[in-house]
């Protein structure tokens, strides 16, 4: 493609991105709270951003191929190997285990157990260039070099955009367990204990300060395991690609499935007290009257009279989806700006989780990292073995991925769990 071509589509790409531009701001109608929008300007939105996308895609692919033959040009002693490559600015958990030492060190002896496992501790998690081992979706992001570029021969499942995680805060520990003090409030008086207005002097003596008696309780929050395994043909240890999609779209997205129930409806016992299972948090019931929007907003008064501010909301998707389908006395979506432009999930400001993990017809509101704090232990824990059952005379190997969380739900009446009305 000629420098002529490219102008040409970088003026289309222009073209499109000023009509989008004034689409949204022209044709979004925003009224307090509610936001509408138009079927015929959000199919716009939608026809424009599509294009947009290709004519980039033909940007990018033009500067690919440019770099690419450059490279093929230069002589044989200036090409680049696979090794002189920077490494990539981030590594999904399974590219970082097919890297490690402990693997490369299993796959030099020939056998099939490692001596030791690869671990990630929560302190480790920077190295990675990310928030967390998952990168976004179950991808990550790598750097564009000759050599640098891994197809992946295993499609991906697909897997929940967001997760209950992306609403605390990152903490770490080093401990097996959590001890803290949990206030649940005056012995007596109101929210405020006794507090009250006080004279200096009166009736000829000093006035005594009313006392006011705070209760705690001292509560445990363990360390727990959260492990699951599967079986390779021992074949996966030659193809490095598979076995990263093996750790990566299946073990470990595996955990992040059961850490999502946990933190919300864990049982205890050898797993988590969910924080809807912790005794102490607060009820609202849906109205008939009211709408789901409605109801969310009076879930998080109630987290604001507790002297928190909430910080998010879980909903179960089909819930949310209820929530974004509602029209005003006008027959206008009052969320359809989330659908049409791909705004971030959000409701009365705050972010919107939707989850399978939440149970359908239940939604939850509350202060996230204040109320509660989900600990990271130990994020990711992989080793690979044969000595399982018969796996030895089928040349099968086990790969085991686990991970040690806790939880401590700190200020119960931080939450609010809400029950959609239902007649």
């Amino acid at each position: 493609m000629d420098k002529a071509r490219v102008t040409e589509l970088k003026t289309a790409l222009a073209e499109r991105v000023a009509k989008i531009d004034e689409a949204t701001t022209h044709g979004v109608k925003v009224d307090g709270a509610n936001v509408e929008i138009s079927a015929e300007v959000a199919s716009s939105i939608r026809s424009l951003m599509g294009e947009a996308n290709e004519i980039k895609a033909l940007i990018e692919a033009d500067k690919f191929t440019g770099e690419t033959k450059a490279w093929m040009n230069e002589p044989a002693d200036r090409a680049v190997s696979l090794e002189a490559q920077p490494a990539p600015l981030r590594q999904s958990l399974g590219q970082a285990f097919t890297n490690s030492e402990e693997f490369k060190s299993l796959v030099k002896s020939g056998r099939l157990t490692m001596d030791s496992p690869f671990e990630i501790s929560a302190m480790d998690i920077t190295g990675y260039g990310q928030k967390d081992v998952y990168a976004a979706n179950g991808s990550a992001s790598y750097t564009r070099t000759m050599g640098g570029i891994q197809f992946d021969p295993i499609v991906p499942r697909g897997q929940r955009p967001t997760r209950v995680r992306d609403l605390f805060p990152v903490a770490a520990t080093s401990a097996s367990l959590i001890d803290y003090f949990r206030v649940t409030g005056y012995a007596a008086g109101g929210e405020d204990g006794n507090a009250a207005p006080v004279g200096d002097y009166a009736s000829g003596a000093f006035v005594a300060k009313p006392k006011s008696n705070l209760v705690f309780e001292s509560v445990q929050a363990p360390v727990r395991t959260i492990a699951h395994y599967e079986a390779a043909h021992r074949n996966v240890l030659d193809d490095v690609p598979q076995l990263q999609a093996l750790i990566d779209n299946e073990l470990m997205y595996g955990l992040r499935l059961q850490e999502d129930y946990q933190i919300l409806s864990g049982q205890g016992g050898d797993g988590l007290t969910g924080i809807m299972e912790t005794t102490g948090v607060q009820t609202y019931t849906q109205a008939s009257s009211e709408v789901n929007s409605d109801a969310l907003r009076r879930a998080a008064t109630k987290v604001i009279l507790s002297n928190y501010q909430p910080t998010g909301y879980v909903l179960h998707p089909n819930d949310w989806e209820n929530t974004e389908l509602q029209r005003g006395e006008d027959g206008q979506y009052m969320l359809a700006v989330n659908v049409a432009i791909g705004a971030d999930t959000r409701i009365w400001r705050l972010p919107v989780v939707e989850t399978p993990a939440m149970t359908e017809g239940t939604f939850l509101a509350g202060a996230f990292g204040l109320g509660a704090q989900v600990y990271d232990r130990q994020v990711a824990n992989v080793r690979i073995a044969e000595q399982h059952s018969d796996f030895f005379i089928r040349n099968a190997v086990a790969v085991l991925a686990e991970q040690r969380i806790a939880l401590a739900v700190k200020r119960p009446e931080a939450f609010v769990v809400g029950t959609w009305y239902s007649e």
